[in-house]
């Protein structure tokens, strides 16, 4: 039997989040239109999220949708079932990176990445051949793949493009209606970041996956292809960079913490001069950050090092 689509899935745990917070049990649900705007996917989704709903019962019926009783935990789907094979696979690739374990330079195979993110060595294949257009790895003449470095000149036209579509993601979320369920998942974040900052430093290797977290839901509020690859790049080279240099790793990750606080608590109340403000800092701070990554890495840089 084919495997739902990823889309009824995660149609399906918002509609959930929705319910949960919004419908009282007896009441009706919203209109399929209605329901579809809400969940940021299409009716048909939608009315395949409603006879889910129907079979697990919730909902009295197909055509009678009135609430039966609240969500309960294992009326969602996990996690990992919304996400894509390609997902997956960055995310072990981000990990190992992250963990020291694939510095610049370092090879590794299309079988150990499938065996790590239980996916068939054609998906990742398929992953790293398209990933490679970035010029962040490249196919070893004899066999495996090689992680690779990057200039400044990559590091300044990544973050002209970068800056552009995460203004411009603010600026969409800000345009949302009062209500909507973009900003229970800004308030979610919020809470999550000043769990995160209150355990600092000893904590800190959360931060990447909730950084991307963050920047992922902006982006994904575009709704735009290009944006969704360019958030891959983005995330791979704004934590690649910070293993260069592991002495000031831990005080940058407490200054993305503030900044990403201050851009969503800006977000929540949705005063968007503070938003556009706090946005700009923090990608200001990013490009800061990746630019002396890029310069300490540079063969002028080890070798003033290697005489002192």
């Amino acid at each position: 039997m084919a495997k739902p689509p990823l889309i009824f899935k995660r149609s399906t745990n918002a509609l959930l989040n929705y319910l949960d917070a919004s419908v009282a049990v007896g009441d009706l649900l919203p209109s399929e239109s209605r329901m579809a705007e809400l969940t940021q996917g299409s009716r048909t989704a939608v009315r395949s999220a409603l006879a889910y709903l129907h079979n697990r019962g919730l909902i009295a019926g197909l055509d009678d949708r009135r609430l039966l009783r609240k969500p309960q935990d294992d009326d969602y789907f996990e996690e990992t079932e919304l996400q894509s094979g390609a997902v997956r696979i960055q995310e072990v690739l981000m990990e190992r990176i992250y963990r020291n374990d694939l510095p610049p330079g370092a090879a590794f195979s299309e079988a150990e990445l499938a065996r790590a993110a239980g996916a068939s060595t054609i998906s990742v294949r398929e992953f790293l051949i398209g990933f490679s257009r970035f010029g962040l790895i490249e196919k070893k003449p004899q066999g495996g793949w090689r992680l690779c470095a990057f200039d400044r000149t990559f590091a300044m036209e990544l973050e002209q493009v970068r800056r552009m579509f995460e203004m411009a993601a603010v600026e969409q979320l800000l345009s949302l209606p009062p209500g909507h369920p973009a900003f229970d998942q800004v308030t979610e974040l919020v809470a999550r970041h000043e769990q995160l900052k209150a355990g600092l430093p000893d904590n800190y290797e959360q931060f990447p996956a909730l950084d991307r977290e963050l920047h992922t839901f902006l982006i994904g509020l575009l709704n735009n292809r290009f944006a969704f690859s360019l958030n891959d790049v983005v995330s791979l080279v704004f934590h690649y960079h910070y293993q260069w240099d592991k002495e000031l790793e831990k005080p940058r990750i407490e200054q993305a913490v503030l900044e990403h606080l201050a851009l969503l608590r800006a977000l929540a109340k949705r005063d968007r001069a503070a938003a556009q403000a706090a946005m700009n800092k923090h990608l200001d701070s990013a490009r800061s950050t990746m630019l002396d990554a890029v310069l300490n890495r540079s063969p002028d840089a080890a070798q003033h090092q290697s005489a002192h």
